[in-house]
């Protein structure tokens, strides 16, 4: 098992540019699967968990011509249905949560589909009711074979209707909107995610024939076609990466800019960290972060502690709240962390303490983090990287920290971040993959 080795109290600087979109490439590669013609995608980010589900498409016979490592050419023109109940995919797709994403489409074109339960991250319970009730009000029959271990999905054909969705799940909002894009009639789906992913998504199946109304918001109406052919789609910027360097560039006094950072998809998540004290400068579409040797928690207009929580969009990411409180460690002031929609994503934060950060972890869900000002310096330990998000926010406390860390476990961080070692290094970074 390989992991980082970083000395740390290195000032930072230079450019980084974001990669695509993990969550995006998810969704966006799955539907490839809606149309036998081809599909071109670009900027697909490097990463294990994007790499598997395309390994995942080409044993199903989809044809995949990777021109680059960030172009890839799909055309499923002759998809073998059943390797989706075999034993190799039930191994491989286990691993990865996203394979979830191929039940949509292949409901829609070929009238059966076979989802595992989910593998992924430990961060707490992932259910995926939203995404089976979703289908089964659009017609599909559903059961659960203890032998396989397979959820068993199965429809004469797909027939629109309206449903509102219990949560907004981005996940199970693109997976039923790939199904209903070919169902007989017309879907609307309320409380619909409106996440810039399900969006691109949306324009996506658009421009290969559907017919989608109300993009960007949480009622999409969806009239399903007969067909579907193929196109071209570039992905966004990760904007969670973008948060990261943000949160990296603040914790080591660094001067960063974040180049074709998609800024007009980033929502609120500039504004957060902005609330945190740290500077920024918006030029074109790159993002300028100078060396602050001190950053100040802004308060609300009544003198309360600052509180960042999760919310869907347009609220904050909960992706990016692992990093929020990792940069709340130097800052001047506190923040309270409220994790509202995973119970064990905060749990790494022993981790953070050990390593000499004021932080008091009220239950699974809530932490208080204390600014250290500066006053001391965090550090190094030996820790593990209990899921992505995480993994990198520890990642950037060995950073900032005195002396050596080891990260073990680092395939976590691997499933979403490309290259971070490398990448991290142009910065001037001490970090090696042992």
């Amino acid at each position: 098992m390989q992991s980082f080795e970083v000395r740390g109290g290195k000032k930072l600087s230079g450019e980084i540019t974001p990669q695509g979109a993990k969550n995006e490439a998810l969704q966006i590669i799955s539907a490839v699967l809606l149309t036998p013609e081809k599909v071109t995608i670009k900027n697909i980010p490097d990463i294990i968990d994007v790499n598997l589900l395309i390994e995942l498409l080409g044993e199903m016979k989809v044809k995949i011509s990777r021109e680059s490592r960030d172009t890839c050419s799909f055309q499923a023109d002759d998809v073998d249905v059943e390797y989706l109940h075999s034993e190799a995919y039930h191994k491989k797709s286990g691993k990865l949560r996203g394979s979830v994403m191929l039940a949509g489409p292949m409901l829609a074109r070929f009238k059966k589909a076979y989802i595992p339960k989910p593998g992924g991250d430990k961060i707490g319970r992932r259910r995926l009711d939203t995404h089976i009730i979703g289908f089964e009000k659009m017609g599909a029959s559903f059961s659960y074979h203890t032998d396989d271990g397979f959820f068993h999905l199965e429809t004469n054909g797909l027939k629109g209707t309206n449903m509102l969705l219990d949560e907004p799940s981005v996940t199970g909002t693109a997976n039923i909107l790939m199904g209903a894009s070919m169902a007989t009639g017309t879907t609307t789906i309320y409380n619909a995610a409106c996440e810039p992913y399900i969006q691109q998504l949306c324009k996506m199946l658009n421009r290969m024939g559907a017919k989608i109304s109300g993009i960007g918001s949480n009622m999409l109406t969806i009239t399903g076609v007969d067909y579907l052919g193929g196109t071209e789609h570039r992905m966004l910027p990760d904007m969670i990466e973008v948060g990261s360097f943000i949160g990296l560039a603040a914790m080591t006094q660094s001067d960063i800019t974040i180049k074709n950072a998609g800024i007009e998809h980033l929502g609120i998540i500039p504004e957060r960290f902005q609330q945190l004290g740290i500077a920024m400068n918006f030029i074109g579409d790159d993002i300028h972060i100078p060396a602050q040797e001190f950053y100040e928690v802004q308060k609300y207009l009544d003198g309360g502690v600052l509180t960042v929580y999760d919310h869907p969009w347009p609220g904050f990411t909960p992706d990016l709240l692992s990093i929020v409180l990792v940069t709340a460690i130097q800052a001047k002031g506190s923040v309270l962390i409220h994790q509202k929609m995973f119970e064990s994503r905060l749990f790494f934060v022993d981790k953070l303490i050990d390593m000499g950060a004021q932080i008091i972890l009220c239950d699974p869900h809530r932490a208080v983090v204390i600014g250290l000002e500066r006053e001391q310096q965090l550090r190094g330990i030996t820790m593990s990287s209990p899921d992505i998000r995480a993994g990198v926010a520890l990642l950037i406390a060995a950073l900032s920290a005195q002396g050596k860390s080891t990260i073990q476990n680092i395939e976590q961080i691997d499933r979403g971040y490309q290259n971070i070692d490398e990448r991290l290094r142009n910065l001037g970074a001490d970090i090696k993959r042992v």
